[in-house]
């Protein structure tokens, strides 16, 4: 592979490419990638608290803050008091946040299948395992 970009090069470069595309595949979204990425989190997880939506974000508790207030304005997302902490609120999809990302994952899966679809059998056979090695790299 003399001369050739190394091979942690070229996975990076590719998976930032497919990630634009995907973001790119639009379900109508007026709201930041900072909000969907929430959204998202808060879809995979389960109502978590704001600390804790923060944390799994990488963002500083105040910047989350104001992104879960965004949300709530939008009527994507519902705070609810903490069950045992008083000082603390659960931050939870609405039903109108859970539609939203609904339709983003299938307006960004529909993208991928028809992509998908254009690949011979043995190369969709490669992506299959290749997702599963990516998913045991990021620790999922």
């Amino acid at each position: 592979m003399s001369g050739e970009r190394s091979l942690a090069s070229r996975l990076r470069l590719a998976v930032v490419r497919l990630n634009r595309k995907l973001r790119a595949q639009s379900a109508g979204e007026t709201i930041s990638l900072t909000q969907v990425s929430a959204l998202s989190t808060l879809h995979k997880c389960g109502p978590l608290t704001p600390g804790q939506l923060a944390a799994r974000e990488g963002v500083q508790p105040p910047s989350m803050t104001r992104v879960i207030s965004a949300l709530e304005e939008l009527g994507y997302v519902e705070r609810r008091p903490h069950p045992t902490d008083g000082r603390q609120a659960i931050v939870e999809l609405s039903g109108m946040g859970l539609a939203f990302i609904e339709k983003s994952i299938s307006v960004r899966e529909a993208w991928l299948d028809a992509h998908l679809a254009e690949l011979s059998e043995a190369e969709r056979e490669v992506l299959w395992k290749a997702a599963d090695i990516i998913d045991r790299m990021a620790g999922n």
